[in-house]
């Protein structure tokens, strides 16, 4: 059970910081129109956030505590990513969202089915994701610079988000366990390791760009 809560405690948390990071999107976006959409979707963050907490309480788990524990966890992410752009931030978001959202999916095979149903029906919560694609996708395709630069940036953010969750992985040795239970499950190979795991996240990434019309 202690596992499942920190799985918990780790959406949650990455919820909370979507939330953080579409309202500061919103107070610099381009139009009217964007700023609605984005401030709208803060607010969807912050309902998905509240599932997971009351998810937590009713396993007798801490909602707070859980959450806290990762306080801190994308901060170096953060600083070394930093968006010159609107755009870029946009992007950031679809970018590191899409590739923790991955990482979470194969490792809510090794939750109890009530939870489990939860935390995909969660995750299957893409409105934020779909509204990145319209957008982005549409200014792409009208700006040959802004594509270049916008598929670059993608690249590096990949690279980091990737390098964050394998470090989580290691250091948190709940995370590392569902995560590799999970994908000895779907491979259906007991010998799999965590180089499989991140293969699959960088496909599912290469796909997402697509999306985009953009190189991974």
């Amino acid at each position: 059970m202690s596992d499942t809560l920190e799985l918990l405690g780790f959406i949650a948390y990455t919820e909370l910081t979507t939330f953080t990071r579409l309202a500061g999107a919103a107070t610099t976006a381009p139009t009217p129109e964007h700023q609605l959409r984005l401030v709208r979707l803060a607010g969807d963050a912050v309902s998905r956030m509240e599932r997971i907490l009351a998810r937590i309480g009713e396993l007798d788990g801490d909602p707070d505590a859980q959450l806290l524990a990762f306080d801190g966890t994308f901060d170096d992410y953060n600083a070394r990513t930093v968006p010159g752009t609107w755009w870029e931030n946009l992007l950031k978001g679809y970018v590191g969202n899409g590739v923790a959202d991955d990482f979470c999916r194969i490792a809510v095979d090794g939750l109890d089915a009530q939870t489990r149903a939860l935390v995909i029906e969660v995750l299957d919560d893409n409105r934020n994701a779909e509204m990145s694609v319209r957008v982005l996708a549409d200014a792409a395709s009208g700006d040959a610079v802004l594509a270049s630069r916008l598929a670059l940036w993608g690249r590096r953010l990949v690279g980091d988000a990737l390098g964050l969750l394998q470090n989580l992985a290691t250091r948190n040795d709940a995370l590392g366990r569902l995560v590799l239970d999970g994908a000895r499950q779907r491979a259906g190979a007991a010998d799999v390791d965590q180089s499989w795991v991140f293969a699959q996240l960088t496909a599912e990434h290469t796909r997402r760009m697509g999306r985009l019309g953009l190189a991974a």
